[in-house]
C-alpha cells in the first residue's frame, strides 16, 4: 500500500450519476479524503461510511472533500447514498484498478480491502491508514490530519 509522503496515483471515476471526477480536479478544492470499503450495505461498511456522514461538516469546515470508492455499480451506490443520506461523492471503481493502483490488499484474498488516504492539494499522502475491520478510527485519524493541513 501507498504510505504517506508518496505522490497518491492519479484517477477519474464516476459517480452514481455517471459524471467523471478525477483526483486532480478534487484536489484543486483543497484536501481529499479518499477511503476505499468493501461493498455497499455490508454492516462494516456501513458504519463507515454514517461516520463519514455524521462528521461531514467538520470536513467541509476544513475545506477537504471527502469520497468514498467501491467496486459497486453506480446504480448500487445511487440507492446507498440514497438511504443512508450521504452528503459526500461515492465512486465506482469497477474491477478494483485505482484500489490497487493504491496498492490495497484483500482480505483473505476475498474482500477488498479498507483503507483511508488524506491527499493534500499537491497530490501528496499525507495519511494512509489501512484496518480491514475497522469502522471509524480512521476517520477520525482523517479529521486530525485535514485539520492539520487547514493551520499550515
Amino acid at each position: 500500500m501507498i504510505h504517506s509522503g508518496q505522490q497518491a496515483p492519479s484517477f477519474t471515476l464516476q459517480d452514481s450519476t455517471g459524471k467523471s471526477w478525477s483526483l486532480d480536479a478534487l484536489r484543486a478544492k483543497g484536501p481529499v479524503v479518499l477511503f476505499f470499503y468493501p461493498r455497499d450495505e455490508s454492516p462494516i461498511c456501513t458504519r463507515e461510511v454514517c461516520s463519514f456522514r455524521d462528521a461531514h461538516q467538520d470536513f467541509v469546515d476544513t475545506g477537504a472533500t471527502v469520497v468514498g470508492v467501491s467496486s459497486d455499480s453506480q446504480e448500487s451506490h445511487a440507492e446507498f447514498a440514497r438511504k443512508r443520506r450521504l452528503p459526500y461523492l461515492l465512486l465506482s471503481d469497477p474491477g478494483g484498478q485505482v484500489r490497487k493502483a493504491f496498492g490495497i490488499a484483500r482480505t483473505l484474498g476475498l474482500v477488498d480491502g479498507r483503507a483511508t488516504f488524506v491527499i493534500d492539494r499537491n497530490g501528496v499522502v499525507r495519511l494512509a491508514h489501512a484496518a480491514q475491520l475497522e469502522a471509524e478510527g480512521h476517520m477520525q485519524q482523517a479529521l486530525g490530519v485535514v485539520r492539520q493541513l487547514m493551520k499550515a
